[in-house]
């Protein structure tokens, strides 16, 4: 194991306003740390999943989430990129994981990008409560939410 010496260029102290679970939120926000994390996986999918947030917020014809409104996102072939939460794709109920597993492999062999994440992340908690599945549109679907399946 090595020293913490050995690693001194790696370590940062950040501060943040409490010592809470929100405090991460803000760590994850700061330039010097995003910096040092930059190529990793972790940071490439709060990326990704905060560009879902904007979309959401300012073109929301681009942006779905809620199974229902996902799969007829998929059947338009619209999806570019889809979240679900571990807790989902990992569903304890065979029938729900498998149909999970099931769009993730169509989305992926329709071209787009899939995005597993974990409960225990901050992107995993902001996406769990939205339903625990969410995906940016290729080209915009007005109406999504109100189609009839």
């Amino acid at each position: 194991m090595k020293s913490v010496g050995d690693n001194k260029s790696r370590i940062v102290v950040v501060e943040t306003k409490a010592g809470k679970k929100n405090s991460l939120n803000e760590v994850l926000h700061d330039d010097t740390v995003m910096n040092l994390i930059k190529d990793t996986r972790a940071v490439m999918e709060i990326r990704a999943f905060m560009e879902f947030v904007d979309l959401l917020s300012s073109h929301s014809d681009r942006a779905c989430y809620g199974t229902k409104s996902v799969e007829a996102a998929h059947e338009l072939l619209a999806i570019e990129k889809l979240w679900i939460t571990d807790d989902l794709f990992r569903n304890a109920e065979i029938a729900t994981r498998k149909k999970y597993i099931g769009l993730v492999n169509a989305v992926k062999n329709a071209g787009g990008n899939t995005f597993v994440l974990s409960p225990n992340h901050v992107s995993g908690e902001e996406l769990a409560k939205l339903t625990g599945i969410a995906a940016t549109l290729r080209f915009p679907v007005p109406g999504l939410d109100d189609m009839e399946i």
